[in-house]
């Protein structure tokens, strides 16, 4: 089959799909198989030499293949013309923390994130219809977003831009004026007219960087898919419920979808520290000096993780005035009905105030209208934030050991580990008279 045909039909299915009349059978099987990564031209691929499926549970086989043919070249072709361990090169390869950190953390850390969106995602948008938050006549709007992200998600066109944008700004311009270090390393020489690669450098510059960053480039475009899609869904008018439990008017299991994303956030941490660490054991600088840069990555990983979720913010805030208004009308009604009848002689003789029902009544009231005060204008709480932050800053965390001496290092390791002893010791002595107590009989 020529390329015309199989696009005809494309065309064909696309068109059938469109005529077909809209029902909530097609809508749940549409949710059923919403999902960011389970598309495009590369997926098509590794999914024909048996490197993925539908359900992404071959993970280990492609951060396999990725190591195979990135890391593994490297170390090989650095161990041939001597630049593995040379001592005549500032940076060697088995130096370079950066470049171990993104091929052997970093990169299976954007393809293992895969099976986790994956999974969870689809979770949160089934969410929508479980809850009932879509009105009645907007289910036909629902399903057109979810297909406009199916559309994006499989479009050649996408990863044929990335492609592009890896080689001609993310190689020639990013890397080599911004990213590489200008010295003597295994990839590159200093010379008269600027460095020049290497053999092992040629294929990090050419083949293994690049792949890196297609990688990184493509998730950048499914957060773009998951943001317009939320956007999309954030200005239908949707059935919430300030009273939830959830204080986020229902909403907040799209807090949950953070939780997806934190393997991304994790191996955008350890880009920052491989990175970090160059310029620290090689450039002479120090961690404190990378403060603003530092800061600059929490604050695209907030941005990249919760920012999406931030479109339903307008919605709730207008929701939640409107319900502080309602409710406290409600509850104004109530209370006047309340004090009427059992504190103005307006009930009946024969009806005990003691186990009444309107006590019971005013109580959860007041637990409804609290509710209401405190729901959140986020679908996501304090928590979720600490967790993103406390995820993209956890690989940047031993860098600090690089503050302090050696000899300072070990005697602080020292004194916490001896104050920890002392202190299960004086446990353990105060546990033991209550156990020795327990055991005397009574008399």
């Amino acid at each position: 089959m020529g390329n015309l045909d199989r696009l005809s039909l494309r065309l064909r299915k696309r068109r059938q799909i469109m005529s077909t009349p809209f029902s909530s059978n097609r809508l749940h099987d549409d949710v059923e198989n919403f999902s960011l990564v389970l598309g495009g031209p590369l997926f098509q691929l590794l999914h024909r030499i048996h490197l993925s499926d539908d359900a992404l549970h071959l993970a280990k086989r492609r951060i396999i293949l990725i190591t195979l043919l990135t890391w593994l070249p490297l170390l090989v072709f650095t161990i041939i013309d001597g630049s593995a361990w040379s001592e005549g090169l500032v940076v060697p390869f088995l130096y370079d923390w950066e470049v171990h950190i993104r091929f052997l953390v970093a990169m299976p850390l954007l393809v293992a994130a895969e099976l986790l969106v994956h999974q969870r995602i689809r979770a949160v948008v089934q969410q929508f219809l479980e809850r009932h938050l879509i009105p009645a006549d907007g289910g036909e709007r629902f399903d057109a977003a979810i297909h406009s992200a199916f559309r994006l998600r499989n479009s050649l066109i996408a990863e044929v831009a990335i492609v592009a944008v890896v080689y001609l700004i993310g190689v020639t311009v990013v890397w080599r004026h911004f990213l590489s270090l200008e010295t003597a390393t295994w990839y590159a020489t200093p010379g008269v007219e600027g460095s020049e690669l290497t053999l092992p450098g040629v294929w990090f510059a050419y083949v293994a960087l690049p792949l890196f960053q297609f990688l990184l480039l493509r998730w950048y475009f499914r957060i773009f898919i998951w943001a317009r899609f939320l956007f999309q869904i954030a200005r239908m008018p949707l059935k919430l419920s300030a009273a939830h439990p959830d204080r986020a008017g229902g909403l907040g299991f799209l807090g949950g979808a953070a939780f997806a994303f934190t393997p991304l956030a994790a191996a955008h941490g350890a880009m920052l520290a491989g990175q970090l660490s160059s310029r620290i054991f090689y450039g002479g600088a120090a961690l404190i000096d990378f403060k603003v840069e530092i800061a600059l990555m929490v604050a695209l990983m907030l941005v990249i993780v919760l920012g999406p979720i931030l479109f339903f913010a307008p919605a709730l805030a207008a929701h939640k005035r409107t319900a502080r208004l309602e409710y406290g009308a409600l509850a104004q009604r109530y209370v006047t009905e309340f004090e009427q009848k059992w504190l103005r002689g307006g009930a009946p003789a024969d009806e005990p105030l003691l186990g009444s029902g309107d006590v019971q009544s005013l109580a959860d009231l007041n637990g409804s209208l609290s509710v209401v005060h405190s729901m959140r204008v986020t679908p996501f709480g304090r928590d979720t934030l600490i967790q993103v932050v406390a995820v993209t800053l956890a690989p940047v965390v031993p860098l600090g050991l690089t503050m302090m001496p050696l000899e300072e290092l070990f005697k602080t390791l020292a004194r916490i580990l001896l104050e920890a002893v002392q202190h299960f010791s004086r446990l353990r002595a105060a546990r033991r008279p209550s156990a020795m107590r327990a055991r005397i009989p009574q008399a």
